[in-house]
This record gives C-alpha cells, structure tokens and sequence, in this order.
C-alpha cells in the first residue's frame, strides 16, 4: 500500500493538476499531493528499516536500504520544493512573467516529474527504469522551456537533443545486458531484465557483453548525471527554467540518474570480477570535478555558477563510487543527501534574489543582507555548506572521500584538493558582494518561502555534526549492497 501510494499519488496529482493548475489554490493543490508521497515514501522507509528488502508486483518492483533512502529524500525535497514554489509562482504571475496556462503546465508537470523519478527508483524492470528516466526527461523539458524565450526555449531543445542521444545510448545498453541475461535465465522472457534476478546470476552473464554494455549505460545515464564531457545541458537548463525546476533538477534528478550508473556497476562488476567499471567511474568523476570548478571563475549568471558546483559535485560521488569500499560508499550517500538539501536551499535563495533585482545577473544583485537578510542569510550559509566548510555536512563526506583517496588512491588527492580551493574561492568572491554589497533592490509583492531553506541547512548542520543512529544503520546497509555484501 505504501508503495502504490509513493507511485500512483504524483500521477493522480497531474492529472488533478493539468485541469486545475491555474486555479488559485493550485500551489496547496500542489503541497497536498507531495505532503501525501512523502508520508508515504516514510512509511515506506520505516517498513525497510524493520523487514529489509522486498519486491512488490510479481517482482516488478523492489526496494532495499539503497534505494528507499533516495525515495524518502526525493519525496522530502519534492514537499519543500512544492512549499517554495507557491509564494515564487505567485510573484511570478505579478511580474507577467507567467500566464495562467503556463502555471497549469507547471503544476502538473512537477508531479508528473516527481512521479517519474520515484518510478525510476522503485521498479525492479531495468527496462521500465530506462522507460521512467526518458519520461523525466520529457516532462521537463517542458518545465525547462516554460517561459517560452529564446534563451528558454534554445536550452530546453538542448536539454532535449543531448539528452536524448544519451538515453539512446542507455537504450542500446540495457539491450545488450538483455541479451547477456537472456542464456542466463532465457526461460524468463522479459524478466531476464529485474534487476533482483541479474543479481543473483549476474557471475553467470557473458562479461564481455556486460564490458561493452556498461560504456553505452555510463554514457547514457551519465549524460544525465551532468558527467564531463556530457554535461554541456545542465548550466542551460538550471539557468533558463524556473527555479523550482532548478533545485529538482540539481538536488534529485541527478541523484536519480547515478543511481541507475550504481546498479548497472554492481551487476557489470559482479559479472567481470574486475575494478575496470571502477576505473570509469573515478576517471568520469575526477573530469567532472576539474573541468567544473575552473568553470566556476568564468560563470556571471547565478544559476549558472551554481548548476556548475552540481557538475563538481556530481563529480564527487561518482568518483566516490568509483573508489569503492565501505568507507567511499557511506560517503558517497552522505555526500548525496547533504548536496541535494543544501543545494536546493541554495537554489530557493538565489531564486528569490533574482526576483528582487529583476535579473539573474551576479552583477545586479547586492546588498541582500540589507534588502532581505534572511534570502541574503540564506545564500551566504548555503554557499558555505556547499563549499565544504565545517561543521556541515558536506565537509564531513568530502573528508572521508579524501581521506580514502589518500588511502587507496593518493594521487588523485592532489587534484582533488586543488580543485576543492579553485571552487572555494571562486564562489565564494561571487556570493560576497552579493550578499553585503551595496543595494538598490525592490521589495517582493509575496513575502518568500524561506522555512524550506533554514530547514535544509539545518539538517545538513545536523549531519556535519551527528549522523542519527538509524541514519548511520541507512547508510551502512546500503553501502554493503553496492559493495555487493
């Protein structure tokens, strides 16, 4: 019941949504519906915790420690997203900047986007998984693409192109792995496809097929993730949609998409008995994290500076992934959960300083301490908690990640450290004036929904400095399943 709760409430909301998403209640339409799928996705956890794993519909779906956790993080982020975004709609729809048909298309299709990426995550259909990522992909496209401008419309076809050349690598892939489990459980038909299956097999698949499937898998889902050399959609799309969109995109989306890298890799490596998968992660990851934090110094948009230090950190836990271990995968999921609330509530500030200055240029907005010190608070501890300052929780993950580069990989410690000061102080000389310069910023006609932010960062605070015992138990049973214990 959880389960279909988690799974059918998104898809019921869009459709209640695309035919009264313009109504004035529509924004707590909007938080009714993910208030219900993350009661849900917590029930859902909480049953997890006390049973383990299980598989539900004839083992078309299936959930374990790793998966559930993104679950109930993508349904949190998903309510508080849904809270921020009544007030900025609303200030939205004063400055004419939206229309009431597009706000229904907005509503709706943050559902259908929630819905989609909860389906990812749950199905056991490694087929149905590739099935829910390109309908996420469809559905925001058209949230991309929302205010209809030039700049708008030209990164939503970006986002779309690459997006979809990437997909269809992912496509050929989970065809060719199809093909490996097939001689393995032929007699299966298409449930040669459930991922629970191929686990308990997956010694068995051909390792030369899964080898060449794995290289289409990482490029297809790693388009996704926003991986160096495919990231070149992501800046676009953060910078040109709303920013709503923006901080679902960044703060789950992403998570989604190495989620599916992950259990491709456990399968592969289980099949090779060898670390070339491994390789490719650390090698992918380690690209990301240089090519984006020198990318940082040349950004004058906001949102791009920030969609920026989501390809890093992506980075990050893709190389996290990559090393291995149970040290590396507990950081690499604490890295996860800490990336997607601050940088979401980093998201909701900035998104709101644009709204006050009328343009999303660095150079315009300043003073926000003095304007609305909670956005320019908002902002200013949000951008230290991404950049790793202690005591929250992202410098405990990227400490341990370090600390087992220095281990296991010493020299990508180096790289890793250089890259962590060139993002430091490239934001950080961004966000400065930004917050304490100078201001000649207009007052909003909605006061702003900043409870989301405070609350984010207050959870990622917790975390630098106390990780909950069953938290830690989350974690750890997860990190095993991807170590294949």
């Amino acid at each position: 019941m959880d389960l279909l709760l988690v799974l059918a409430t998104p898809l019921a909301g869009a459709l209640v949504l695309a035919f009264f998403g313009a109504h004035r209640r529509a924004p707590e339409i909007n938080v009714a519906f993910s208030l219900v799928v993350f009661a849900a996705a917590c029930a859902l956890s909480v049953r997890v915790v006390m049973h383990g794993a299980a598989t539900f519909g004839d083992d078309q779906f299936f959930v374990d420690p790793f998966n559930v956790f993104l679950v109930a993080l993508t349904a949190f982020v998903g309510l508080t997203t849904a809270l921020f975004s009544r007030p900025y709609m609303r200030i939205e729809m004063a400055d004419r900047r939206m229309t009431s048909g597009r706000l229904r298309l907005y509503h709706a299709m943050y559902q259908l986007f929630i819905g989609t990426m909860l389906l990812a995550l749950t199905t056991n259909n490694l087929g149905l998984m590739w099935v829910a990522m390109e309908a996420a992909t469809l559905s925001t496209v058209l949230l991309v693409s929302l205010y209809r401008t030039p700049a708008s419309l030209e990164a939503g076809w970006k986002y779309f192109i690459l997006c979809g050349v990437g997909i269809a690598q992912a496509l050929f892939g989970t065809i060719l792995l199809y093909i490996a489990a097939e001689k393995v459980l032929g007699a299966e038909g298409v449930s040669a496809l459930l991922w629970t299956h191929l686990d308990a097999v997956k010694g068995q698949l051909e390792p030369r097929v899964l080898s060449i499937a794995f290289v289409f898998l990482l490029v297809g889902y790693g388009t996704k993730v926003g991986l160096v050399p495919l990231h070149n959609w992501l800046p676009d799309a953060h910078a040109e949609g709303p920013t709503p969109i923006s901080a679902v995109l960044s703060g789950l989306l992403l998570n989604v998409a190495i989620y599916a890298v992950v259990r491709c890799k456990v399968l592969v490596e289980g099949s090779l008995h060898s670390a070339w998968p491994s390789a490719m992660l650390m090698g992918f990851g380690l690209a990301s994290v240089v090519v984006a934090s020198f990318s940082l110094w040349r950004q004058r948009d906001i949102k791009r500076l920030f969609a920026y230090s989501s390809i890093e950190h992506m980075g990050i836990i893709t190389f996290a992934f990559g090393m291995g271990g149970p040290v590396a995968n507990f950081a690499a999921l604490l890295h996860m959960t800490v990336h997607s609330l601050t940088k979401s509530a980093i998201f909701f500030s900035a998104g709101h300083a644009a709204q006050k200055s009328g343009s999303q240029s660095i150079e315009q907005i300043r003073g926000l301490a003095t304007i609305s010190p909670t956005v320019g608070w908002g902002l200013m501890i949000g951008s230290l908690a991404i950049l790793g300052v202690p005591p929250f929780g992202v410098f405990a993950s990227e400490f341990l990640i370090l600390t087992t580069a220095m281990r296991d990989h010493p020299w990508a410690t180096p790289i890793l450290l250089v890259c962590f000061a060139v993002a430091f102080a490239a934001i950080l000389a961004r966000v400065q004036p930004m917050v304490f310069g100078d201001t000649k910023m207009r007052r909003l006609p909605h006061s702003p929904a900043l409870v989301p932010v405070f609350v984010h960062l207050g959870i990622v605070l917790l975390l630098g400095l106390f990780v909950p015992p069953f938290l830690a138990s989350w974690y750890h049973a997860a990190a095993r399943l991807i170590g294949g214990g």
